[in-house]
């Protein structure tokens, strides 16, 4: 008798929580199949890599980019002139971490708007970024202030990827303290407010240590930096955003049916055998620890985490097997666009990545939340 009635909570357990995807993947009208859509996405990566090399002050055809790269990869010595080092030395690299970091960024917006049950969060709003920006750019300061150049290498580059991240953890730990106060527990209404609140208190103090650098070139640069910026990028930066953006898909994929169990509410994900605290707290480290890091190596880009998972959710629904992914490649194609037209606008004159983010994410933003008011 215990076995039998074991196996059928079992089995009661099971069908439920296919029943949670089942909700979770219910897909808007017109809704587009993921396989097609990802080998869509990736190809339009392709080509946006390619216009992204391509293009600058200098255009270089598309042929003859994809002529040294093949050297490249294929370790055959470089063609004499200056078109392999703008290729391979200065657009490569930049074109590579604008998609790895578009690819984070899409992934954290995902798992933060999962974590709250709020289709507004984003690590913005959650005061995740602004502590990642804090801890860099007191470390800027301080460093530059001592007379340390900054490079990845270096040991202000290192200091600078270790504070963003402390202040990413720092800052949403302080927001997780908060949102866990009074006597129901955790409340994702005073996670958003209590993120609100710590994000401007922290911006406040960054503007600050702005302007106490007594330096007008290095304010500006500090600013520049702040509104977003890749114009750093060398091949050296890859390798630790890379393995961070790829380490937490793997995670976050791993976790997908629990977060869309999560979408039903902490008791039904419970009732489902989700050990939501300890779900919660896994997502809480691994958004912190991607913010922090792609805040370390871009500056603060905004409207990308909050727009790219409204977008996939509109075309492939909200099972987050198919979502966290798409956000991914989704992220990357935004972001290389982005950059491009950052760098290509206006002549002799760079944008900040996060103006251009601003411009195109506002209107998209309200125009998705108006579709999403019609349908409701």
């Amino acid at each position: 008798m215990t076995s039998a009635a074991s196996k059928g909570t079992s089995q009661a357990a099971s069908t439920a929580t296919e029943e949670a995807n089942g909700r979770a993947a219910a897909r808007p009208a017109r809704a587009l199949r993921a396989g097609p859509l990802a080998a869509s996405l990736a190809a339009a990566l392709v080509l946006a890599l390619t216009a992204a090399v391509s293009l600058g002050a200098v255009d270089v055809p598309p042929g003859e980019v994809w002529s040294v790269v093949a050297r490249r990869l294929t370790g055959r010595a470089p063609e004499p002139g200056t078109r392999d080092l703008i290729v391979w030395q200065l657009r490569v690299p930049r074109a590579l971490l604008a998609a790895v970091v578009g690819a984070g960024l899409g992934l954290v917006g995902t798992a933060v708007q999962a974590l709250v049950r709020n289709p507004l969060a984003d690590p913005y709003l959650l005061g995740i970024s602004s502590g990642a920006s804090l801890g860099a750019v007191a470390t800027l300061v301080l460093g530059t202030s001592l007379g340390l150049e900054l490079g990845f290498g270096s040991a202000l580059g290192l200091a600078v990827s270790l504070a963003a991240f402390a202040g990413a953890l720092a800052a949403f730990s302080l927001v997780w303290l908060l949102a866990r106060r009074g006597r129901r527990g955790f409340s994702p209404l005073r996670l958003v407010l209590a993120g609100i609140g710590i994000a401007q208190f922290l911006g406040g103090i960054t503007s600050y240590l702005v302007l106490q650098t007594g330096d007008e070139q290095q304010t500006r640069g500090v600013l520049f930096w702040l509104m977003g910026s890749l114009g750093g990028a060398v091949w050296a930066q890859l390798a630790v955003p890379a393995a961070a953006v790829a380490l937490g898909l793997a995670l976050l994929q791993a976790r997908a049916r629990g977060l869309n169990a999560m979408l039903m509410g902490d008791e039904t994900a419970a009732g489902l055998g989700v050990d939501v605290t300890r779900l919660r707290r896994e997502i809480f480290v691994v958004t912190s620890v991607l913010t922090g890091v792609l805040v370390a190596v871009s500056g603060a880009i905004g409207f990308v985490g909050l727009m790219v998972p409204h977008v996939c959710r509109l075309l492939v629904g909200g099972d987050h097997r198919r979502l966290l992914p798409l956000s991914a490649l989704t992220g990357a194609l935004l972001l290389v666009v982005v950059d491009t037209l950052a760098r290509t606008a206006l002549d002799g004159q760079e944008l900040p990545i996060g103006v251009v983010t601003a411009v195109l994410g506002a209107p998209t933003l309200l125009y998705l939340l108006d579709r999403r008011l019609e349908h409701s």
